[in-house]
């Protein structure tokens, strides 16, 4: 069941990231700078989790802070801003689709950075670690697939929504950085997760050095003081539906399933985002889906069953170590009791 909880949130979380993806184009693309659209946004999520933390996290129940973990969180913020400016920048110069290609770069930087700093165990012996390689390996070959070939034609849409395409190269280069900061992002946050594992406290603390950072950024980069205002347009939607749906709900559940499976499991379902752009693009901007997008999925599909294959052989084989290990001590308990007994007679 715990397995079936972490699948499916972190399908939620691909579809609260492209929704929100798609959303942040649009109010770009009428002039909403990316700087003042972080500040906003997660200056908003803060106020959203603050009260939250309250009520989930009770006084009793809340770990003690300290200087090191608010150096950590104020560190996690740093990598999360540089991120999110980057792919805000990234997705003006492209589009929603090239965004979530360049996602596909995160289950190797995870995996990679995952190993050298010994969160992951990789046993090439081991089928579960066999598993989890290809897995991957065949995963982020899919998303490709769905972006390299393309294949006849499946089916043909009218445009609804208007996207400019300039300056991929640029943009594909800017997602790129945003994707190993991601990377980075989760292998810290697991990291705090371990020492402090309030989830919504640590996402508030998140959200909050988040809209200092953004926010002297924006003080720094516009220097228009009526890009500040906010009319009831679709920049306002953008700050609102990023602020609860981008940062707030997709942040903690994200940092919920990363808590309960690690940081390898979670970016796996990057590339999952692929699918779910492609299929957004189709219904919204016309864009026609092609056989190469369902051969893609296919082999996504694929590349998820084998790596969740070897986690859950990993968990299973967790699992019967610890009850051999609490066999043996229940055994050896009596056992110790009677030679105490012998003894005394």
């Amino acid at each position: 069941m715990a397995s079936f909880m972490s699948f499916l949130g972190m399908v939620i979380v691909i579809l609260a990231q492209v929704s929100s993806m798609i959303v942040t184009k649009q109010a770009m693309s009428k002039g909403l700078s990316e700087f003042i659209l972080a500040f906003y946004s997660n200056g908003f999520s803060t106020m959203v989790l603050l009260p939250s933390c309250f009520i989930f996290h009770r006084s009793d129940e809340r770990p003690s802070l300290s200087f090191s973990l608010l150096s950590s969180f104020f560190f996690l913020g740093l990598v999360g801003c540089s991120g999110l400016l980057l792919g805000y920048a990234g997705l003006q110069y492209s589009s929603a689709t090239l965004n979530t290609t360049m996602l596909n770069l995160i289950p190797a930087f995870t995996f990679i950075l995952a190993l050298i700093f010994r969160m992951e165990k990789l046993n090439l012996r081991r089928s579960s670690s066999q598993a989890k390689s290809v897995g991957t390996v065949v995963s982020i070959a899919g998303a490709f697939i769905v972006t390299l070939y393309q294949g006849p034609p499946v089916i043909k849409t009218k445009p609804f929504l208007f996207i400019s395409q300039s300056h991929w190269i640029l943009g594909g280069f800017l997602l790129a950085a945003e994707s190993f900061t991601t990377s980075l992002w989760y292998i810290i946050q697991a990291s705090i997760l371990k020492k402090y594992p309030a989830v919504l406290i640590t996402i508030f603390f998140y959200c909050f050095f988040v809209t200092i950072q953004s926010g002297i950024m924006a003080l720094i980069m516009e220097k228009d003081p009526s890009a500040w205002r906010l009319q009831l347009d679709i920049r306002l939607v953008a700050v609102l539906y990023a602020g609860i749906i981008g940062n707030a709900f997709r942040f903690s559940l994200l940092t919920w399933c990363l808590k309960k499976t690690g940081p390898l499991y979670v970016s796996m379902f990057k590339p999952l985002a692929v699918v779910v752009a492609d299929l957004i693009d189709v219904l919204f901007s016309g864009q026609t889906l092609y056989l190469g997008s369902l051969v893609g999925a296919a082999v996504i599909v694929i590349g998820f069953y084998g790596v969740m294959w070897g986690k859950a052989k990993e968990e299973k084989a967790g699992e019967i170590s610890e009850e051999g290990c609490l066999q043996s001590s229940s055994e050896n308990v009596p056992l110790l009791q009677n030679k105490r007994l012998e003894d005394h007679i």
